[in-house]
C-alpha cells in the first residue's frame, strides 16, 4: 500500500521539523514547507493526498493558500491555528478547510484527526449504507427535495438539473441530512457522525459547513432550528 502523501506547510522550523518527524514514524510520507507560496508550487508539483496549513504563514497566509487550493483541488485540508477563538479559524473554514487543530497540539491527536478526514474522504462512496435507509424512499438511490436531485450510490448532485460540486465533507454533511429529511440533527450528533469526534468539538466546523452546503444546494433547503441544530426540508 502506498503511504499517504502530506504536504505540511508552517513557517516556525522548530515545528515543522518536529511534526513532520512524527508524522514519518506514523507512516506518513510528508513534504514539508516554510511558507505559502512553496506550499502552493508543492501542491501543484507533488498533488498530496492531505494539507496541513498553518493559518499564520509568509508570502501567502495560510487562509489564501487553502483557497487556492480549493479552487483546483478538492483534496482534504487541515488548518492549523495558535488561536482557537481566532476569526483566522472561520476564515479558514470558509477558504473551503474540512477540519481543524489548535497549536500547541498533541501529534497524537494530530495523527487522529488526519485519519480521520482521510477516512471519510477514502470512504465518501460508502456513506450512504451507514446512515440509515436513504435508498428505501427510491430503489435506485435517488432521492428527491424539490429541485435537489441526491444521488446516493453515485455520490452526485444536482439542482434543477445542474451539476453540484460539493466536497466529500459537504457530500456526508448532505448525506446525513437527506437520509433523514425533517429530523433535527444537533450540532454535536453532525460533529460524531461526520467529522468522527468522539469528544466534544467546535460547532463552527458545522456551523460554516452547513453555510457552504446551503449556498450550493439552497439558502432555504437546510432549516436551523435554534437551540436544536439543523434540518433538511423535505
Amino acid at each position: 500500500m502506498a503511504e499517504t502523501h502530506v504536504l505540511f506547510v508552517e513557517d516556525d522550523d522548530v515545528i515543522r521539523e518536529a511534526t513532520q518527524l512524527a508524522l514519518e514514524r506514523d507512516g506518513f510520507a510528508v513534504t514539508a514547507m516554510p511558507d505559502g507560496l512553496a506550499g502552493l508550487e508543492a501542491f501543484r508539483a507533488d498533488r498530496p493526498d492531505i494539507a496541513l496549513l498553518d493559518v499564520m504563514l509568509p508570502g501567502l497566509d495560510g487562509v489564501s493558500l487553502c483557497r487556492r487550493i480549493r479552487d483546483e483541488s478538492t483534496v482534504p485540508v487541515i488548518m492549523l491555528s495558535a488561536r482557537a477563538d481566532s476569526i483566522d479559524v472561520v476564515l479558514g473554514l470558509e477558504a473551503g478547510a474540512d477540519d481543524y487543530v489548535t497549536k500547541p497540539f498533541d501529534g497524537a491527536v494530530l495523527v487522529a484527526r488526519i485519519r480521520a478526514v482521510l477516512r471519510r474522504f477514502g470512504h465518501a462512496g460508502g456513506v450512504a449504507g451507514e446512515l440509515g435507509e436513504p435508498g428505501r424512499a427510491a430503489d435506485s438511490g435517488l432521492l428527491t427535495f424539490g429541485d435537489l436531485e441526491v444521488d446516493t450510490e453515485g455520490m452526485e448532485v444536482r439542482r434543477a438539473g445542474a451539476p453540484v460540486g460539493l466536497t466529500p465533507t459537504e457530500m456526508r454533511l448532505l448525506l446525513e441530512f437527506s437520509s433523514a429529511p425533517g429530523t433535527v440533527l444537533s450540532r454535536d450528533k453532525l460533529l460524531e457522525r461526520v467529522w468522527e469526534y468522539g469528544w466534544g468539538g467546535d460547532t463552527r466546523v458545522v456551523d460554516v459547513h452547513v453555510q457552504r452546503l446551503r449556498t450550493k444546494i439552497g439558502q432555504d433547503r437546510i432549516e436551523t432550528v435554534r437551540g436544536f441544530g439543523y434540518k433538511l426540508k423535505a
